[in-house]
């Protein structure tokens, strides 16, 4: 119905708005391009809006904001949304960068921002922390993936990419193997969100970083399963998983159907697939029991 081609940025209420500025600045890598007392707006050094932070009661990803072409015509896609029995509404107050959106809502309850034009924000030179590219995905927690991954192919045109048994999916809308992931647990949630970095020398980097800091790496490095990609994993202010990571699969050809090959597959051409059993990751230490707490929070 609607063809997704990027993902935008995320945004998250926190109850500590400037706790978490100071996590996504000085840890994570971005900066601020815009705030107020109760929001604020963050972008990568790449100049790309990332982050959306909003002043809340408890910490919750709420919205998501995607890319669709650029001669995409917001009103036509809204009346095919009415036509399906999706509710959307148009709105224009939206964040440094975009001019107009259309908002639907997904099965889950969190918003889903589409905007056909942007423009790049102008972040200073120099930034502090993990110094990272993008927001790559995020994962979350619901009590069926399977509608889930239904609902994001059929309304905006996601592809899945791989599957962990049953429980586990992975949505790509572009190149990326995955932008959105979803997991089998009792109650819809956030399980992590990801960003991209230049490589793993920066991923080490990284774990300098948050060794000086003193914030535990939840798990890795890791060279991933699914995707493929080295990643570490820690907890932010607000306790949520924060990924960084690079080399993630990517599938230049849709035609062909197989994802670029790399010297670390096992099988020639990878395509999507279905892993089994404990072939989430190919190398590094297991999940911690701190990891495997996004799965069963606190409360």
């Amino acid at each position: 119905m609607i063809k997704v081609g990027r993902i935008g940025h995320a945004t998250f209420e926190t109850p500590d708005i400037d706790a978490a500025i100071d996590h996504f600045t000085q840890i994570v890598g971005l900066v601020v391009v815009s705030r107020d007392r109760t929001r604020a707006f963050l972008a990568s050094k790449i100049g790309a809006l990332s982050v959306a932070l909003e002043l809340g009661s408890q910490s919750r990803c709420i919205r998501l904001a995607f890319e669709v072409a650029a001669d995409t015509n917001l009103d036509e896609a809204g009346r095919k949304l009415t036509t399906a029995g999706i509710k959307s509404e148009r709105r224009n107050d939206t964040a440094p960068g975009l001019s107009e959106i259309l908002t639907l809502t997904d099965p889950k309850g969190t918003a889903i921002d589409l905007f056909a034009r942007w423009s790049t924000v102008s972040p200073p030179a120099d930034v502090a922390g993990a110094s990272v590219l993008k927001l790559g995905h995020v994962a979350f927690i619901v009590p069926d993936p399977t509608a889930m991954a239904e609902f994001y192919q059929t309304v905006l045109g996601f592809r899945v990419s791989d599957w962990i048994d049953d429980y586990f999916v992975f949505l790509r809308c572009n190149a990326d193997h995955h932008a959105v992931n979803f997991v089998r647990g009792d109650a819809p949630r956030m399980h992590h969100f990801a960003f991209e970095v230049r490589d793993f020398a920066q991923l080490q980097n990284a774990c300098d970083l948050l060794g000086q800091r003193r914030i535990p790496i939840a798990w890795g490095p890791v060279r991933l399963g699914p995707g493929h990609n080295v990643a570490i994993f820690h907890r932010n202010v607000d306790d949520q998983m924060i990924e960084f990571y690079a080399e993630l699969d990517q599938m230049k050809d849709e035609a062909l159907g197989y994802w670029d090959p790399r010297p670390w597959h096992r099988e020639f051409p990878q395509r999507p697939k279905v892993w089994t059993g404990d072939h989430r990751y190919m190398w590094g230490p297991p999940p911690t029991p701190e990891f495997q707490r996004a799965e069963h929070p606190r409360g």
